[in-house]
């Protein structure tokens, strides 16, 4: 069958994954050329507030594509499609199909031939479900379909060693620097620097601090202990809607406190897990287990405080830092 002459397609193309590989993929067997068209910034803005910048998802599909594909700005719902002579087919997944028709239905009212659709399946992830650019934002799946944290993997207990002692004392986020004895100053500065998700604070002080500022975290994590001591007066939990419970021995992650952190993740109310053991490697887990954007605060001993928001790229720090532990079942 000879090949289409110039496919088009278009997307927000957010966090470029292998269901977009396979969608230009597929085009590419069908057209000598295809022309991406990604929807602006401002197409974006109302659908979600952490979807990347207009560029650095252009970027994402050049550094993949070959001459044989351009990149375009996608301003509306139909682009140029419903107008364009020069084009003979558009590529669609199913969701997306009624848009396509809808297009076709302006060109012949308007005298012009209508494009061939062409309808590809989603790729599907290892658990069993779409591998969307939704998904990976939620953080369930990486760009690739994998879970960042499987269920035989949250069955494991993780236990450090000395080896991981140097990669751990490097912040994975911003330090912002205050007095010990006011660790206000520190977390307003953070506070300044929110990103659009939830506010996770690991730590008795971090926890302790927000509430004195009257910001109730979505999450907060607590052990009655800082720097290694017990407490002479425990957090005031009342404000949190729920309380959870874990056991996490020091220098470990077990399946406990894993699964505590998930039951916060997907509980709509605000909520503080109280380890009975110790909390200070709970940040490894919270990451690959939350959505793109959220805020993660904790202390960093006589310096301040850190705020690391979760990104694909800090998502891959905690996988390979976990991977470095010592396992066991």
């Amino acid at each position: 069958m000879a090949k289409l002459e110039r496919c088009l397609v278009g997307g927000t193309f957010d966090r470029f994954h292998q269901g977009h590989k396979s969608l230009l993929e597929s085009a590419l067997e069908y057209a000598e050329l295809v022309e991406v068209w990604i929807t602006s910034d401002e197409m974006c803005a109302t659908k979600s507030p952490v979807i990347e910048s207009f560029e650095d998802r252009r970027e994402a599909i050049l550094q993949w594509a070959d001459e044989r594909t351009t990149t375009h700005l996608l301003e509306d719902n139909y682009g140029p499609a419903p107008h364009r002579k020069d084009c003979d087919s558009i590529i669609c997944t199913p969701e997306t199909l009624g848009n396509c028709q809808a297009i076709n239905e302006k060109r012949i009212a308007s005298g012009l031939l209508p494009l061939e659709i062409i309808e590809v399946d989603h790729v599907i992830d290892e658990t069993g479900g779409i591998i969307s650019s939704s998904r990976i934002r939620a953080g369930i799946i990486d760009t690739d379909g994998k879970s960042w944290l499987n269920s035989e993997q949250k069955k494991c207990t993780y236990h450090f060693h000395k080896g991981l002692d140097e990669e751990l004392k490097t912040p994975s986020g911003t330090l912002y620097a205050g007095p010990e004895d006011m660790p206000e100053v520190a977390m307003s500065s953070a506070m300044e620097d929110l990103a659009p998700g939830s506010i996770i604070a690991v730590g008795d002080v971090s926890v302790e601090t927000l509430l004195n500022m009257e910001i109730i975290p979505d999450i907060g994590i607590i052990d009655g202990m800082t720097k290694r001591e017990e407490l002479s007066s425990k957090v005031d939990t009342s404000a949190f809607d729920a309380l959870i419970s874990a056991n996490n021995p020091a220098g470990q992650i077990t399946p406990s406190l894993i699964n505590s952190i998930e039951a916060a993740l997907h509980n709509d109310s605000t909520t503080c897990i109280e380890v009975d053991g110790e909390e200070d490697l709970a940040p490894l887990i919270i990451h690959l287990l939350a959505p793109i954007g959220t805020n993660v605060i904790y202390g960093q001993p006589n310096q301040g405080v850190v705020l690391a928001t979760t990104t694909l790229k800090l998502k891959r720090r905690c996988r390979n830092l976990l991977s470095l532990f010592e396992v066991s079942n």
